[in-house]
């Protein structure tokens, strides 16, 4: 049988063989234990949250050992590729501080000599392979149809076979290479299928680094190599851009665990070493009294866009996920709350075997940690840069206070238990707009709150009576006094055993009187220490705001 005479029909222009991309892309130099790792999204769409998740996983692989993180573009399903996707999938990847050694740098530029890293760029590079193998009758043309297969499909469902193009059901498989010349001289369509050594009583172990050891039947199926436009398959082109690129660790999603016997056979077929695999858990989410995988379809927050437009710092994220990645990530956060996230060290078999749970409300939780740790400029910055895109009237009142916003932002950040105000800065807007009479004037009366069982005729006795004597210019102490003071004289006392004992004595505690203080600032109950904030209003705006409530 003349398999190299089938092979130089199929590809006439070959004149390269897999020694001359051996040669081409040499084993790596690096440190021993250092491992190469690459994140290789398909430009399918925009970016999953659990596209970040693996990312981070792999950068901190390669960087922790002093290895190699590179990009390369899985874009062999070209009808499916979305404008954009390529850009938006770099910006991701920059914006979490996730940057690559090696890759697509753009739409059209890369660095480093393993490239080029689009697959679509690498044809040539996946037919020397596929020649060799046909060469060699590891590989062969099928000229079924797709009607063919899928009545195939049908058939085999209905004696409840295991479906699949493989053994008996290969009908191709056998075809001498005589006849498949002359079938393909007369124009026949053809896609290149693997002749999987495969035994049907055989048996593969795989070693995941995260599951452990994990056995499956061996792959029988004759995959498809090469499509009928002439691109590989995912199968083919991720084997050969792996050990041409010297990728050592596959760190992927575990719904790829049911692959790994035929990713392991082929590499095996083409003579590679096969590399370590490391399936992370499907990231889950709680949906009534269950759980499920989180949807792109169902669910905002499986967007990495959803972050950016709810303002949420890309520090809180990527913390948030190595929680996910590493549970004793919180506690490393805790013994070392001001160092980087970088230095903290991911290890694969710290990671849980079965689903991460993603939840929203730990999210916040990190993510007010996270803000708390920023200084008020770094919060300044970061706050009107998301404004800018997503709240133009934020933007230009707090970039034209810009004094003031930064007063506001560094209310009790220095002390041993900074505010936790913010988990993301679409919050910022109701947490601060007292502070602008842009804001605060146009709110409705009904918004007001007034402190529990106070009535609005009470307010305004306490308020008139305090701003008669109030003065801007005590210190915190004598402040705090100077309202003591004047609550006792509006029947209220400081005393809780007191009130406790005999409510009836009095009109409340002087804490209401505070209350009620903030309330005609802020139209809040809850707001940040009130001294502080009348210091921050400055006089003329907190008498201003005296006047306004007792008018209302």
């Amino acid at each position: 049988m003349s398999f190299e005479k089938l092979a130089k029909l199929i590809y006439p222009n070959m004149d390269k063989n897999p020694k001359y991309y051996f040669e081409k892309y040499p084993k790596r130099n690096l440190p021993e234990g250092a491992k190469v790792t690459r994140y290789a999204p398909s430009p399918t769409g925009f970016q999953h949250i659990g596209s970040v998740f693996s990312a981070i996983i792999d950068e901190r692989l390669a960087n922790q050992s002093g290895g190699v993180f590179y990009i390369r573009v899985e874009d062999t399903d070209q009808k499916r590729e979305i404008k954009g996707a390529v850009e938006d999938t770099i910006e991701t990847m920059h914006k979490f501080g996730l940057n690559f050694h090696e890759g697509m740098v753009s739409r059209y530029e890369s660095k480093g000599d393993y490239g080029p890293y689009r697959q679509s760029e690498r044809e040539e590079i996946y037919k020397t392979f596929v020649y060799d193998l046909i060469k060699k009758g590891l590989a062969y043309p099928c000229f079924c149809t797709a009607q063919e297969l899928g009545e195939l499909r049908e058939k085999q469902i209905k004696e409840k076979i295991t479906p699949g193009y493989y053994g008996q059901y290969a009908k191709c498989r056998n075809t001498s290479t005589e006849e498949a010349i002359k079938r393909i001289e007369s124009g026949e369509e053809y896609i290149i299928r693997l002749k999987s050594p495969g035994h049907p009583e055989g048996k593969v172990e795989i070693h995941d680094l995260i599951k452990g050891i994990v056995a499956f039947p061996e792959n029988i199926q004759d995959i498809v190599l090469i499509k009928g436009d002439g691109l590989p398959t995912y199968h083919l082109a991720h084997a050969v851009d792996d050990h041409l690129m010297g990728t050592t660790h596959v760190i992927r999603g575990e719904e790829w665990l049911s692959s790994a016997p035929i990713h392991v056979q082929l590499f095996q077929v083409l003579g590679f070493q096969v590399p370590k695999y490391a399936h992370t858990p499907t990231i889950m989410k709680i949906d009534g009294d269950s759980k499920r995988k989180l949807s792109k379809r169902k669910d905002l927050e499986a967007a990495v866009s959803y972050y950016h437009e709810m303002g949420y710092p890309v520090e809180s994220v990527t913390e948030y996920l190595l929680n996910i990645i590493n549970s004793d990530f919180e506690q490393w956060r805790v013994d070392n709350p001001h160092e980087n996230s970088t230095n903290f060290k991911v290890e694969l078999e710290k990671m849980s075997k079965s689903g991460a749970l993603f939840d929203l409300v730990k999210l916040n939780d990190v993510s007010k940690e996270v803000i708390a740790r920023m200084k008020a400029e770094v919060v300044y910055n970061n706050y009107i840069a998301w404004a800018k895109e997503y709240d133009n009237e934020m933007y230009s009142l707090v970039t034209s206070h810009e004094a003031l916003s930064k007063a506001i932002f560094n209310i009790d950040k220095e002390g041993l238990n900074p505010r936790k105000d913010f988990a993301k800065w679409c919050e910022v807007r109701e947490k601060i707009f007292y502070f602008f009479d842009e804001l605060f004037n146009r709110e409705e009366k009904e918004a007001i709150e007034l402190p529990s069982k106070m009535n609005l005729e009470e307010a305004k006795r306490i308020v008139e009576t305090y701003s008669k004597e109030y003065n801007f210019n005590s210190n915190k102490e004598l402040w705090f006094e100077e309202l003591k003071a004047i609550g006792l004289t509006l029947g209220y006392t400081a005393n809780r055993k007191e009130f406790k004992a005999n409510p009836e004595n009095f009109n409340g505690m002087i804490a209401d009187v505070a209350a009620t203080i903030r309330t005609a600032l802020t139209h809040r109950v809850n707001a940040p220490d009130l001294y502080t904030v009348m210091q921050i209003m400055g006089e003329a705006k907190v008498r201003g705001r005296f006047n306004k409530f007792l008018e209302e």
